[in-house]
C-alpha cells in the first residue's frame, strides 16, 4: 500500500496530549464546575475489625448546612462484589452493616453544602463497637485459629490454584537445590490524582458521571445494575485523569454511594478522596510471600521448579485475590524447566482491598524466580549471567506453551540480555567491584540482572472495541475502547491512522472514555491498548482506505491498484493532478449516483478487534549500586534497562514507559511499602510514613530496546506500560544483595532501606 509522504511509524512523534495538559485546558473532575453541588465525605472505622453495636448521628444531623447523614440502616444498598468469580459471601456492604472489616471501612456518610461542613459533621460520629481479634499476614490468617472474617466461609482462604501437584518433586535427582522465602511487599497506588467522583442527576431515571478511571465505559454496566438504572440512561465519562497503575479500574463502593444519594437527593454530589483517605480505600498492590525451591545440576542446567505463593487479598477480596493465577501462568518466565510444582492459595486479612497494581502477578514471578537463579549461581560459583544464558528459552522453540499454560508468542531472551551486557560494560563493572572487595572499601559495588518475560492483554483483554470515520470536512473522528490516563494513546493512534490514509495528524479527533461517544469498550490495563485497540484503528482505516479507493478508482476511471494516498486525499499513482480530496470523497460515497453499485454509503468502519491471545514482552535489566557498609545506604547509581515490547511504533512514547516502569519497580526495591501493626491499624497512612521516590533519588535510566514482532496483531506490537516495573524490581533487589554477598548476606526482603541492610549485614557477621 503506497504513500507518498512514507510511514510516520517507527519515528519519534512529539505527544499531541501535552499542550492542553501544560496549559491546563484539559480538567479533571475535581475541576469540573456543577451549580447546587452537594459534598460527600465518608466516615470510615479507625479499628481492623469489631461487632458494630451502635453509631451515632445525631448531633452530625444538627449541623447547619448538612443535608443528610446515612449509615446502613438508613440508606438501602446490596452488598457488592466487585469479582463476580468468587462467592457472594464476599462481598461488601459499600456501608458497613454490623461489622467493620479493615480500618477505613465506611460506617457512615455525610452529604453538605461545603466540603468543611461534611468534614465537621463527620468529626461528631461515633461508633460503639464490640473489638474482635485482627489479622493482616496472609499467612497467619490461613493458620487454624486464626481470626475469621466471614464466618460463611469457615476460613480466610478465597482463592486456590496449582499446577503439577500430581507428579511429584520436580527437584527429585538434582545435584544442588537452592531454596528461598521472599516476600513482595503489599504497596500503595498513589497516583498524583486521588479517586473521587462527581454524580450529576438530570432526573430520577438518568444520569450522569464522572471519574478518574482506567475504564469508565464498563464500569456503566456495574454502577447501572447497583443504582437500578436503565445503562442507556446512564452517561459514565473519565475527564483528564492524573495517573492510575491498575487501582483506578472498576468500581468503587464510594461510587456506588455517592451516585445513589445524587439520585435521592436530585442534587449533583462529589466526593474527592483525601490522600489519607486514599492509603485506606484506593486498592492496593503485591503482598506476597513465596517460597521457592530450584533444583540444578552442578553445570547450573535448571532441573526443576518447587514453588508456593501466600497472596494477600485484603478484607473484601476483589481480582487481587486472583492474581495468583496470573503468578502460576508465568512461573516459568524465559527459562527451560522441565518440572514445575507451583500451588498458591489468597487469604482475606483485616486489610486495605488488594488489586491489580502495575504488573499485577507477573512482576511476583519474576522476583521469586530471578532471586532463586542468582542465589543459585552464588552458590554454585556461577556468574549470574552466564547461568541464565545455560537455561533462556531459545528463539527457535517459540511459540510455545510453558508449563504455567501461557502461549509464548515470540522472544529472542539472549538478545537482550547480551545487549545489556554489552550497554552496561559488564566485565568493566566486574573488575571494578573485585578492586573495591579487594581492598575493603566502605562503599561496594553491587551488580544485579534480571531476564523476565510477561503477558500483555492478559486473559480475555485481547479483544477491544475501534471506529475510524471520514467526516465531510476531510477530518478523521476515531473511537477507542480503551481510556488513556497518561500514556499517550491519542498520539500514537493518530499515527496509526495519519500513517494508512495521510491525514495530517492534527486533523484526526480521538475520542474515548465516555458512554456518551463510545458504545462498548474494555479499558487500559495489562499493558493492552496499542495491541488491541491500536490494531482496532489500523484494521478499520484499512477497511475505510480500500473503500475509498475502490470509490476513487470508479470515479477517476482508473485501476483500484494504481490509486494512492496523495496530500489531503487519493490520487492515481504518477498523476497528482487526477485526484479526489477526502472530503469529495465523502460526498460521493453518500450520493446514490455517484457510488459504485453494492457499495454502502460513508466512509466509516468500526469492529472488535481480536487479538486471539496475549503478547509476551521480555527484556533484561542491569542494576547497579553502592551500599554503604558501615550504614546499609544503599544508592542506586546505574540502571541498565533492555526492554522488548514487539514492533515499535514510537520510540518516544515506549521510552516514557519504560522510564516511569523502572521508577516504580525502583521504588517497590528501595523505598515503598505498606505496613500493620498487630492490631491492623496501617503504620503508612500517609507520606509521611510511605516512602515515595522522587527524581532525586534516582538516576537517569539507561533504555534500550529490541524488536521481536508478535504474529497476533497486524502491527506486530505487544505491551510496554508494565516491562520497566517487572524487570527492574528484582535486578535492583540482585545488585543490592550482591553488594554483601561477600559478606555472608544471601537474602534480604525488600524495601532495601538502609536498616533493613545494615542488620542483615549484621545477623551475617554475627552467625
Amino acid at each position: 500500500m503506497a504513500n507518498v509522504k512514507g510511514s510516520i511509524l517507527g519515528n519519534a512523534v512529539l505527544r499531541r496530549e501535552d499542550p492542553t495538559l501544560l496549559t491546563g485546558e484539559d480538567k479533571y473532575f475535581d475541576d469540573i464546575e456543577v451549580e447546587n453541588l452537594g459534598h460527600v465525605y465518608f466516615v470510615r472505622s479507625t479499628i481492623a475489625h469489631a461487632e458494630i453495636i451502635s453509631i451515632d448521628t445525631s448531633e452530625a444531623k444538627e449541623i447547619d448546612g448538612v443535608l443528610g447523614v446515612w449509615t446502613a440502616d438508613d440508606l438501602e444498598l446490596e452488598p457488592f462484589l466487585s469479582f463476580p468469580m468468587f462467592p457472594p459471601h464476599f462481598a461488601r456492604p459499600p456501608l458497613a452493616k454490623g461489622k467493620v472489616r479493615l480500618v477505613g471501612d465506611i460506617i457512615a456518610v455525610v452529604v453538605a453544602d461545603s466540603f468543611s461542613v461534611a468534614a465537621d459533621a463527620a468529626s461528631n460520629i461515633w461508633m460503639d463497637f464490640n473489638p474482635l481479634a485482627s489479622v493482616t499476614d496472609p499467612e497467619e490468617a490461613l493458620q487454624d485459629g486464626a481470626p475469621v472474617l466471614f464466618a460463611e466461609n469457615g476460613s480466610n482462604q478465597c482463592f486456590e490454584t496449582s499446577i503439577g501437584l500430581e507428579d511429584g518433586n520436580p527437584n527429585e535427582g538434582a545435584d544442588h537445590v537452592t531454596k528461598i522465602r521472599m516476600v513482595s511487599q503489599r504497596l500503595a497506588g498513589v497516583p498524583i490524582e486521588s479517586n473521587g467522583i462527581v454524580a450529576i442527576p438530570e432526573s430520577n431515571e438518568t444520569m450522569t458521571i464522572w471519574i478518574p478511571s482506567q475504564n469508565p465505559i464498563s464500569v456503566r454496566p456495574v454502577l447501572a445494575s447497583e443504582l437500578g438504572l436503565d445503562e442507556s440512561k446512564l452517561r459514565v465519562a473519565a475527564p483528564a485523569v492524573g495517573g492510575g497503575f491498575g487501582p483506578k479500574s472498576g468500581t468503587y463502593v464510594e461510587y456506588i454511594i455517592t451516585a445513589k444519594l445524587a439520585l435521592l437527593l436530585q442534587r449533583p454530589l462529589k466526593w474527592t478522596e483525601l490522600r489519607s483517605e486514599n492509603m485506606l480505600s484506593l486498592g492496593q498492590g503485591r503482598g506476597m510471600t513465596m517460597y521457592g525451591e530450584m533444583g540444578l545440576d552442578f553445570e547450573g542446567k535448571i532441573v526443576g521448579l518447587d514453588a508456593k505463593v501466600i497472596a494477600d487479598a485484603g478484607a473484601y477480596p476483589a481480582i487481587g485475590g486472583f492474581l495468583a493465577f496470573f503468578t502460576q501462568t508465568m512461573i516459568q518466565g524465559v527459562y527451560d524447566i522441565p518440572k514445575i510444582r507451583f500451588h498458591a492459595v489468597s487469604a482475606a486479612t483485616n486489610t486495605t482491598q488488594v488489586l491489580a497494581y502495575r504488573g499485577a502477578g507477573r512482576p511476583e514471578a519474576t522476583q521469586l524466580l530471578e532471586r532463586l537463579i542468582d542465589q543459585a549461581a552464588d552458590e554454585l560459583g556461577i556468574d549470574p549471567a552466564a547461568i541464565r544464558m545455560k537455561n533462556f528459552i531459545p528463539k527457535e522453540a517459540f511459540p510455545l506453551t510453558t508449563l504455567g499454560g501461557a502461549n509464548y508468542d515470540s522472544g529472542d531472551y539472549a538478545l537482550a540480555l547480551n545487549k545489556a551486557l554489552e550497554e552496561a560494560g559488564y566485565d568493566s563493572l566486574l573488575q571494578e567491584q573485585e578492586r573495591r572487595r579487594i581492598s575493603n572499601e566502605t562503599k561496594q559495588l553491587g551488580i544485579g540482572i534480571s531476564t523476565y518475560v510477561e503477558v500483555t492483554a492478559p486473559t480475555g483483554l485481547h479483544i477491544e472495541y475501534g471506529a475510524v470515520e471520514i467526516n465531510h470536512d476531510g477530518t478523521v473522528t476515531a473511537r477507542v475502547g480503551t481510556s488513556a490516563h497518561g500514556q499517550g494513546h491519542i498520539t500514537a493512534f493518530s499515527m496509526i491512522i495519519s500513517d494508512l490514509l495521510g491525514i495530517n495528524m492534527d486533523n484526526i479527533t480521538i475520542l474515548q472514555s465516555d458512554t456518551d461517544k463510545v458504545p462498548r469498550g474494555q479499558g487500559t490495563m495489562g499493558s493492552r491498548s496499542l495491541q488491541t485497540a491500536g490494531s482496532a484503528v489500523h484494521v478499520a482505516s484499512e477497511t475505510v482506505l480500500e473503500k475509498a479507493k475502490e470509490l476513487a478508482s470508479h470515479l477517476l476511471e482508473a485501476n483500484a491498484d494504481d490509486i494512492v494516498t496523495g496530500e489531503g486525499g487519493l490520487h492515481v499513482v504518477g498523476v497528482p493532478s487526477n485526484s479526489l480530496s477526502w472530503g469529495e470523497l465523502v460526498q460521493a460515497s453518500n450520493d446514490d449516483d455517484k457510488r459504485p453499485d453494492g457499495m454502502e454509503p460513508g466512509l466509516a468502519h468500526e469492529l472488535d478487534f481480536d487479538g486471539t491471545d496475549s503478547t509476551y514482552p521480555f527484556g533484561a535489566h542491569i542494576a547497579v549500586v553502592e551500599v554503604d557498609t558501615e550504614t546499609g545506604a544503599v544508592e542506586l547509581i546505574r540502571h541498565i534497562a533492555v526492554d522488548d515490547c514487539g514492533r515499535i511504533l514510537n520510540p518516544m512514547l515506549v521510552t516514557g514507559q519504560q522510564h516511569g516502569g523502572i521508577a516504580q519497580g525502583a521504588a517497590q526495591a528501595l523505598f515503598e511499602g505498606i505496613f500493620y501493626d498487630e492490631e491492623g491499624n496501617p503504620i503508612t497512612g500517609n507520606l509521611m510514613d510511605y516512602a515515595i521516590p522522587s527524581a532525586a533519588e534516582l538516576p537517569s535510566f539507561e533504555t534500550y530496546n529490541t524488536e521481536t514482532a508478535t504474529p497476533r496483531n497486524p502491527l506486530g506490537a505487544k505491551g510496554i506500560g508494565e516491562s520497566g516495573t517487572i524487570g527492574s524490581t528484582p535486578a535492583i533487589q540482585n545488585a543490592v544483595i550482591d553488594a554483601v554477598s561477600h559478606l555472608g548476606v544471601m537474602h534480604i526482603d525488600m524495601p532495601l532501606t538502609s536498616v533493613n541492610i545494615w542488620n542483615a549485614i549484621c545477623k551475617s557477621q554475627s552467625s
